[in-house]
């Protein structure tokens, strides 16, 4: 069974260097509620590298693993290991992929497209959670592309 990767793509005010670090650094300030932590992240990294850590801490400093960075190609390009499984923990036995690409705009800024793939490794439970994500994957980048507005 193949699910169709969910796409989404937003424009921001800020060149694509600027769009790319404040998705990346500022993930924490512009994701809004609970991730998949016991408690309210107070941060929510990436690490800048192939192979880095993708996670949130808590104010008690709790981190809890969301996956791990698979490409880090700033300013165009961030592919993630999403390894959050259907039950919304972390599971490193689960790995699917959310590609963002950083674009310059025809007329100024960037277009941010994010497409989540490989959405059939969720197993059985696949395509109910492919739902959820479609759900939630444009409202997180509707509000990505809301804060970077605020910060050009």
């Amino acid at each position: 069974m193949t699910i169709a990767p969910i796409v989404k793509t937003v424009q921001v005010k800020a060149a694509p260097a600027r769009a790319f670090e404040l998705f990346t650094t500022r993930i924490g300030e512009w994701w809004p509620g609970k991730g998949i932590g016991k408690q309210l992240h107070a941060a929510i990294v990436i690490e800048p590298k192939a192979g880095g850590r993708w996670f949130e801490r808590d104010a008690a400093g709790t981190e809890t693993q969301w996956g791990k960075v698979l490409a880090w190609d700033p300013p165009s390009r961030l592919l993630l290991g999403w390894q959050i499984n259907c039950e919304w923990g972390y599971d490193p036995g689960v790995l699917t992929e959310v590609e963002l690409t950083f674009a310059p705009a025809p007329a100024g800024g960037t277009l941010v497209t994010l497409e989540h793939r490989n959405l059939e490794r969720f197993g059985t439970e696949a395509a109910r959670h492919a739902e959820k994500l479609r759900g939630g994957w444009p409202s997180k980048l509707d509000g990505f592309a809301a804060y970077a507005d605020k910060q050009s």
